[in-house]
């Protein structure tokens, strides 16, 4: 059967993601004993540093019966200039799947087109798939669905607002974003939700946050932005989440941030710490999302594997009052 890549949410159809949740549901809940990666090796390859994907990933296919290697810039010659496709391809006579975490996502495409085994995209600069499956699990177990549920994004418009697109467009839930001028998530990939899901762009926070059920966020200065960080701190200057504009949202709503979170800065800590936090199960979850793609993947049960996703757009973006176009 052909391998089958997770590099895009668009590399599942709404269905698939659907029963993805469900295994990891089901796993998350103790009702799931199989080991399908018995017998199996992931590498997990890290050009950027993280706890959650890590660990979640190192634990699961533990879990999972198989193990993982973790592999940094500093420890595969991938990091010393060597090709990716030349990684791709030892690694593939050695382990059964990858996982990457890294900068371009022109990087694990190249990776994904010449392994023969299913990689992962555990966070590029463009897409951050596997953390969003796990906010959609969470937004599920809160409200029970994500129909006719409303999204808003706060903040910089990066590879989680970019990942957010993708799940409006295929599951069609309403996402507003409330983005600066020039920080716009990727063009071709709005393009593409909005023809699919009512989606739209404001550029204040207090027109996209109005009863809203789910309100998330993320760093102001991603990891690889250190050097515009003061640059970034007066652009986002009003794009705090704070419970005033918390109070904006519907009186059930749930608040969301991928981590690591700095508090005082991007959100409030009476928020992030308050009664509607959901980020410790949203962070929790990343393990079950990630264990239910890998059995999937890898240990066996995968079909083919979906073509080319809308991701690979890297259109420049421009700026139109309130609502608008990135």
């Amino acid at each position: 059967m052909p391998k089958r890549d997770f590099l895009a949410l668009t590399d599942l159809s709404a269905k698939e993601i659907v029963s993805v949740l469900d295994l990891a549901a089901k796993m998350k809940a103790g009702r799931y004993r199989g080991t399908p990666l018995k017998g199996k090796t992931l590498a997990m390859i890290f050009a950027k540093s993280s706890t959650r994907t890590r660990v979640s990933f190192e634990v699961g296919a533990h879990q999972l019966g198989g193990q993982a290697i973790f592999l940094s810039s500093r420890d595969i010659q991938l990091g010393r200039g060597e090709p990716a496709q030349d990684t791709a391809r030892v690694l593939s006579r050695y382990v059964h799947g990858i996982m990457v975490r890294t900068y371009a996502h022109d990087e694990a495409a190249v990776l994904a087109e010449h392994s023969t085994v299913p990689v992962i995209n555990g966070l590029t600069d463009l897409l951050h798939p596997c953390q969003v499956l796990a906010d959609l699990m969470t937004v599920r177990e809160a409200f029970g669905t994500w129909k006719g549920k409303v999204v808003a994004w706060v903040g910089d418009g990066n590879n989680m607002a970019n990942t957010w697109l993708q799940a409006a467009g295929l599951l069609g839930f309403t996402l507003r974003i409330a983005v600066p001028e020039g920080y716009e998530p990727n063009r071709q990939i709005f393009e593409w939700a909005q023809a699919r899901a009512p989606v739209s762009i404001y550029e204040d926070p207090e027109e996209a946050v109005p009863g809203a059920q789910v309100v998330s966020t993320d760093v102001w200065a991603s990891m690889g932005q250190e050097g515009e960080a003061e640059i970034r701190a007066l652009a986002f200057r009003g794009y705090v989440v704070d419970s005033d504009l918390m109070k904006l949202a519907a009186p059930n709503a749930i608040f969301l941030h991928c981590l690591p979170a700095h508090r005082g800065e991007e959100v409030a800590p009476e928020v992030i710490d308050g009664p509607q936090s959901r980020v410790w199960d949203q962070a929790e979850n990343r393990l079950h999302v990630q264990k239910a793609v890998m059995a999937t993947l890898i240990g066996g049960s995968a079909g083919r594997r979906v073509g080319g996703s809308s991701a690979r757009g890297k259109g420049k973006n421009r700026r139109q009052r309130s609502k608008r176009t990135p």
